[in-house]
Parts: C-alpha cells; structure tokens; sequence
C-alpha cells in the first residue's frame, strides 16, 4: 500500500498542495451550502435581506427629513424593536411546538405586505410619523415570531454537524446585504425618494418566499406539551437563568444592545450634522459597517469547532467598543468609515459567537424558547437603547452619548472575561451533552474541548 502512495505524495508540488488545501479551506468555510435546502434558503434570503437594509435606511432618513429630531429617530426604532422583547418568548413557544418552514413562510408573506404599505403611502405622498410609527410595531410583531422561528430553522436545513458553519454563512449574508443593501438606498433616496426603497424591499420579499417553497423537507417531529403555554415560557427563562454560561453571553449581549447598539439608530446624525455628508455619506457608513461584520461572520464560517469561542467573545466585545468610542471622537468622513469597519468586524464575531455557543449548549427541546431569550437580548433591548440613545442625543449630543455606551461596554466585555474560567467549565459540560461539534463522540469532543 505504502509503494502505491508515497511516490504520489513525494511528487507533488507545493503549488498544487497549496491550490489543494485553499480548496479544502474554502470547501470547509463554505460546507453548509452543500445541503439544498440551505442553498434555496442563502439565496432568496441575500435578495431579501437587501432589500429589508433599504428600507432600514430611507425609513430612518424619512423620519430624519421629515421631523429634524433625534428623539423621534430613536422613538421609530424603540417601535419597530420593542415587540420583539415583549412578544419574542410567545414566538419561541410557537417555534417550539410548530413547523418552523410554516412559520418562516407565513412571516416573510406578513413583512411584504407591511414594506409594500410603506411603499403606497410614501409614493403617494400621504405618509406621516404616526404611520410609520404603527407599520414599524406590526412589523416587529412579525420579527417576534420570524426571528426565534428562523434561528431554530437553521438545524432543521442542515442538520447539527453543519450548524456552526450555517450560522456564520446566515451572518456574513446578513452583513453582505448590510453592505448593498445602504449604497442603494442612499443612491435612491438622493434621486428618486425614499418610497421607491421601500418598494424594492417589498418585490425582494418573493425571493425568499419562492426559496421556502422550494425546500423539500423531511417530516417535522415536535415535541408535544402537556404544559401551558405560560409554563412553557417559564421553562426557557429557567433555563436561560440557571445555566451560567448562556446567562452569561445572554447579559453581555443584553448590554451592548442598549448602550452601543443605539449608534446605529443615530447614523443619520453623524452623516447630517457631524460628518456633512447627506443620505448618500449615510448609505456610504452603513455600507462600511457591514463590510467589517461580513468579514466577521467569514472568519467564524473557517472553524470547524467550539473551542476558544469564549474567549473570542470576550476579546470583539472589547474591540468593538474600543472602535466605537474613536468612532464618537472622530469628526472626519473617511477616518469614521475606516473606524466603522473594525465596529462591524467585532460586533458581528461577538454576536455569531454568542449565537454558536448558545446553540451548542441548549437541548433541541428548548431551542425555540432559549433562541428567543437571544432575540429578546439581540433586538428586544435594541429598542430601550434607542429611545436611551434617543433621548440623550438630544440633550448632550450624538457623539458624547455613543462615548457613554462604549465604555460601558468595556466594562462589560473585562468582568465577562475575569469570569471565562469559571464559565468554561460548566459550557463544557453542556456542550459534550449536546454532542454537536461536527457530530463527533462525546469523547472526542470532551478531549478538545479539554485542550483549550
């Protein structure tokens, strides 16, 4: 056997070797698009989610236009999001208990609807605050359902050992649409107004639709509770709060949704007053941040494992929070689009790494209830920071506010990484449970892990 491979091997030339290994990186950064499923998903979605950026934008250029005021700008954020945070852990029981591709269907069908209201009023000249005020909660109604129903959906496409990789892909397509999605629509809003964006994102909506009707799925199980419905909710709170590590990551998240997360919400008032560089500079800022989250989101697509993970969350929470606060000092066009690159990169590292661990610790009975309390710390606390930020811009100014909420953030990012040892253990534990790195014996798994 030996005659029959060595010589093979000894021939080969390192630039093949090299060619070989750059295609088993990019098949392994890339694994969880072999499942077709994922594939009509990744691609309807990247059409939608485009268009969901353009809409995010004009709406917050719209209401910038249209009433001057930063209270205002964070009280259309604090609707949209707000339900999330209250309406999220009935969505997670119904994720739990349901069929997540209905789910899924039936969300994406509601959220057209909604952008092609916005679009008719916009167009037609009759739009007002109120309005988009009331469009902004229905829709957050829906993401209450979408979000927890879409996150859990994930396993059911491609399965645990591709889990991880699928999360990561699902977020660099996020911040890849991040990308697109602002230089559109502050294109757009320059020359033809900001209904024509919420058009578009209403017509983008029949990718992913047409993309979920496509998949061919085996047969859900879900598991049946005799259980009320409060009592499920309570059990996913539970668990959430008596599992440290989940507990942990979950309140980490928490923070930086209410105190850093709000500067995305105060965009229009660094490219309006503080940067000059209208819609268009807006579309060009927004654009940079997802440049940098997609970048994260890739770096998290090449690992194969959990491991180390913890510690990569602890280390972006502080980057980015470092990034953000030379961000608020800066006054510089490009300089803050260049800062605003690495605020994408570890914001995104942190979010995906979090959203990984907390997959590979909880029980797939629970996953729609605890993927919810993620919801609810991701976009749910979103809302309270964009009022807080809202509120306080008004009064010491977008740059002092931003300023504020970072350094809390550096707080929060050093007292979660005094505490990772003491986590780590009990995360281990939960993890071999779960047996979910790529399938492997819990063996195998416990002794990487146990190398860390």
């Amino acid at each position: 056997m030996s005659s029959l491979t060595s010589p093979a091997s000894e021939h080969v030339s390192p630039a093949v070797t090299s060619n070989l290994d750059g295609g088993s990186r990019l098949s392994a950064t890339l694994r969880a698009l072999k499942h077709r499923n994922f594939q009509l998903f990744f691609g309807g979605q990247l059409i939608s989610l485009i268009g969901t950026w353009m809409q995010s934008v004009a709406q917050s250029w719209l209401v910038y236009r249209m009433t001057g005021s930063s209270l205002l700008l964070g009280s259309v954020g604090f609707a949209s999001q707000i339900p999330v945070f209250l309406v999220a852990p009935i969505g997670g029981i119904v994720a739990d208990r349901f069929n997540r591709h209905r789910i899924v269907i039936i969300t994406q069908i509601a959220s057209m609807i909604l952008a092609g209201m916005l679009a008719v009023l916009t167009l037609t000249g009759r739009v007002t605050v109120p309005e988009i005020f009331v469009l902004a909660v229905l829709l957050g109604i829906v993401n209450a359902f979408d979000i927890p129903a879409r996150q859990s959906f994930l396993v059911d496409m491609v399965g645990k050992p591709d889990l991880m990789n699928a999360i990561a892909l699902n977020s660099s397509m996020f911040n890849g649409a991040r990308i697109v999605g602002p230089a559109i629509a502050g294109i757009l809003v320059a020359r033809v107004g900001e209904g024509w964006c919420f058009a578009g994102n209403a017509v983008s909506y029949m990718a992913v639709i047409v993309g979920l009707l496509l998949m061919k799925l085996n047969p859900p199980t879900y598991a049946e509770s005799t259980k009320s419905p409060v009592a499920d909710i309570l059990e996913g709170f539970r668990f959430a709060r008596d599992t440290t590590p989940i507990r942990a990551l979950l309140l980490l998240l928490g923070l930086v949704s209410l105190v850093a997360m709000p500067y995305t919400v105060l965009m229009p008032v660094f490219a309006h007053r503080i940067l000059h560089s209208g819609a268009k500079g807006l579309g060009i800022l927004m654009g940079a941040t997802g440049v940098g989250a997609m970048f994260g989101a890739l770096t998290l697509a090449t690992r194969r494992g959990v491991k180390g993970l913890g510690r990569w969350v602890a280390i972006a929470c502080g980057g980015f929070a470092v990034s953000l606060l030379l961000f608020a000092q800066s006054t510089n066009f490009w300089l803050s689009t260049a800062l605003l690159l690495p605020v994408g990169f570890c914001m995104m590292l942190q979010m995906s790494s979090s959203n990984t661990l907390i997959q590979a610790m909880v029980p797939d009975q629970l996953r729609g209830r605890v993927m919810a309390m993620y919801s609810m710390m991701f976009m749910g606390m979103a809302p309270f920071g964009a009022l807080l930020g809202g509120a306080l811009a008004d009064r010491i100014g977008a740059q002092l506010t931003i300023s504020i909420g970072a350094v809390a953030c550096i707080g929060g990012a050093a007292i979660f990484a005094l505490r990772l040892p003491t986590i780590r253990v009990e995360a281990r534990q939960l993890i071999v449970a779960q047996t979910l790195s790529g399938g492997e014996p819990a063996q195998t798994m416990t002794a990487r892990i146990v190398r860390d």
